[in-house]
């Protein structure tokens, strides 16, 4: 796992800020990214108690506590000073920024409509694992604000989908060509809207249809069938990376006793945020924290 799992590390999460994705650490003053890579192993044990994350870089005043299962990470004190400085608040009217409106497609039945800034290009798409999407249009950002809300009304699309649905359809998505028709189809319906609520100073751009399935690793590996609930004090998580979409990782996993059983299993980086995390090479365990299963079935209780 390389320089950095000496012990001590502070997981920041996932970041794609090209084709691969990142973990970050922090140990202090120090901070370190490890670049994944599909087929290498990765594995670390979980110590003590989750710790708020802090906001903005800022570490919690705090040292607040935070429960195992939360995905931000913080406390409520952060967590809302983290929101009260983020685009999605609308508290940052004079943005001279150009934004982009995009289209993204996560599996059957399973689009939404959102923002970014232009300068970040598609990692805000690789970030929420979008499978694949077009962008629609660029401007300045109530203009992009503007037409986020048009089209979710006019499109009956929402601005935000749980990751619960996003795994439930990530093993069995459709082929290349119907994704792109599923995009496609929904271009046409928001541009058909222009001139209709389309605010003037945003400009549409053409379609072209992005697919991030090879850039997941989603081709050909198996699909998940259960993903970690939470970390505890002592668990472990160690497996073989297979693919990765958004905050998830999906580790092949061997049986950990118990009933554990193998297979894939997703791990959402979100969930190991704020834990002292020490290396951990698995011997033959893939699994000990709680695990769920992805199609809503029951639930593994406590360590395996």
């Amino acid at each position: 796992m390389g320089d950095g799992w000496s012990g001590g590390w502070w997981c920041t999460g996932v970041r794609w800020p090209g084709e691969a994705p990142e973990l970050g650490w922090r140990r202090g003053g120090d901070r370190r990214v490890s670049v994944l890579a599909y087929g290498t192993g990765l594995g670390f044990r979980a110590l003590g108690e989750r710790h708020c994350v802090g906001a903005r870089g800022n570490v919690c005043p705090l040292a607040a506590v935070v429960p195992g299962r939360s995905t931000g990470g913080r406390c409520a004190e952060c967590a809302r000073l983290d929101r009260a400085h983020s685009v999605a608040a609308d508290t940052l009217a004079d943005d001279p920024r150009t934004y982009r409106v995009y289209l993204a497609w996560f599996g059957p039945g399973l689009v939404k409509v959102g923002i970014t800034g232009e300068e970040r290009g598609a990692a805000r798409l690789r970030e929420q694992g979008a499978v694949a999407f077009t962008w629609l249009g660029r401007g300045p950002l109530m203009a992009a604000r503007r037409t986020e809300e048009v089209l979710r009304a006019a499109l009956g699309v929402p601005d935000r989908i749980p990751y619960a649905g996003k795994r439930a359809v990530r093993g069995r998505l459709p082929a290349a060509g119907e994704r792109a028709e599923a995009v496609a189809e929904l271009y046409g319906r928001a541009a058909a809207l222009e001139g209709r609520g389309w605010p003037d100073s945003l400009e549409r751009l053409p379609l072209e249809v992005v697919d991030l399935v090879k850039v997941f690793g989603l081709s050909g590996t198996p699909a998940p069938v259960r993903s970690v609930r939470e970390l505890v004090d002592g668990g472990v998580v160690a497996g073989r990376l297979v693919a990765a979409a958004g905050p998830d990782l999906h580790l092949a996993v061997t049986g950990g006793g118990g009933g554990g059983g193998g297979g894939v299993v997703v791990l959402d980086t979100r969930l190991i945020t704020g834990w002292d995390l020490t290396a951990e090479t698995g011997n033959g365990v893939g699994v000990g924290v709680p695990l769920i299963d992805i199609g809503g079935g029951g639930v593994q209780g406590g360590l395996f």
